[in-house]
């Protein structure tokens, strides 16, 4: 037996139990995980909220951690006992002592990146990969808007994006939060709850716009962003932490300038194990040179997880928050 969190329905904090649970011998493709940090991310509130369905009650929520290889079943190969390794992916889980795992998932730790930031960076480090590298790819002398900066994914983000050599014009929701994400990567911070973004980022460019925002906010953002994109321009959507978009006449699109508009999702990017494997590789290299820092800003007891979605939520944690095994 093992403890884990448990949700039996969707609903408040409330509803995440700390429980003992079984845990089997790996199958084919599969490993024992004995982990020892798990990331907290706003898609796990999605899930416990059912934003986005379960694929059944009661389940362990949970998507990102860093442990040990503790058993390796049939047709297994490249993973061995003893061996740590880290993910950012499903099957869903992660709020666990103990789990099992498909092989494929992991990525293998190098020995220069801890278990801590594995887990604090996995799924919020390969998220801004993709965003930054493939969605959209960043070019030196570019400026870039990106919300939420003071946030998880952000603070990685903003740092990685300063040092393909754009300037990046990041919004946030406190002065303290400024000051954060100007010292990882910001050049130029907007209040949302206090400016007009569209018009900041307008004056912030002479008038010009930016080639392409990237959004986790979602409602209260949305209309923000098109309007501080420049003609062509593109809008990622890849989250939506104050409430979903509400359905939009596509022609809005081409009023604002030939817009383009995107939602993609990290499970996408990483669906072939080749590619996992190399944006994890770049990833590593990064933070390894000290080009992005992981901020590790909260830590959480497993059974206290209940505290930590309700800070997550509350808007009081900023960069990193790790669940601690």
């Amino acid at each position: 037996m093992a403890g884990a969190i448990r949700i039996h329905e969707t609903g408040g904090p409330e509803v995440l139990h700390f429980e003992q649970v079984e845990v089997g011998a790996p199958g084919p493709g599969q490993v024992r995980l004995r982990q020892t940090a798990v990331g907290l991310n706003y898609i796990d509130i999605y899930y416990r909220t059912g934003l986005y369905p379960p694929p059944s009650l009661p389940f362990i929520p949970g998507m990102e951690a860093a442990g040990v290889v503790e058993a390796v079943g049939p047709e297994v190969s490249d993973l061995a006992v003893g061996q740590r390794v880290a993910y950012a992916a499903g099957p869903l889980g992660a709020y666990a002592e103990v789990r099992l795992m498909p092989a494929d998932r992991l990525v293998p730790l190098p020995d220069n990146i801890s278990d801590d930031t594995a887990a604090a960076m996995m799924l919020k480090g390969l998220t801004a990969q993709y965003l930054l590298r493939r969605t959209f790819k960043v070019q030196a002398g570019q400026t870039i808007l990106f919300h939420a900066a003071a946030g998880g994914v952000g603070l990685i983000a903003c740092q990685w994006a300063k040092h393909l050599g754009a300037t990046v014009i990041g919004t946030v929701g406190s002065d303290a939060k400024a000051e954060l994400a100007k010292a990882h990567g910001c050049s130029h911070t907007i209040r949302y709850d206090q400016e007009d973004v569209a018009a900041r980022v307008r004056e912030l460019t002479g008038g010009q716009g930016v080639p392409v925002v990237y959004d986790s906010v979602g409602q209260a953002t949305f209309e923000a962003s098109l309007d501080s994109l420049a003609p062509l321009g593109m809008l990622v959507c890849f989250g939506q932490s104050s409430g979903p978009i509400a359905p939009i006449n596509t022609g809005i699109l081409a009023q604002k300038g030939s817009l383009f508009l995107t939602r993609p999702t990290l499970m996408t990017y990483t669906a072939a194990r080749s590619d996992l494997l190399a944006m994890a590789a770049e990833l590593f290299e990064v933070v390894a040179r000290g080009a992005v820092k992981i901020e590790i800003n909260q830590r959480f007891a497993l059974r206290d997880a209940a505290l930590a979605h309700r800070a997550l939520a509350g808007r009081q944690t900023t960069g990193s928050s790790l669940l601690v095994v």
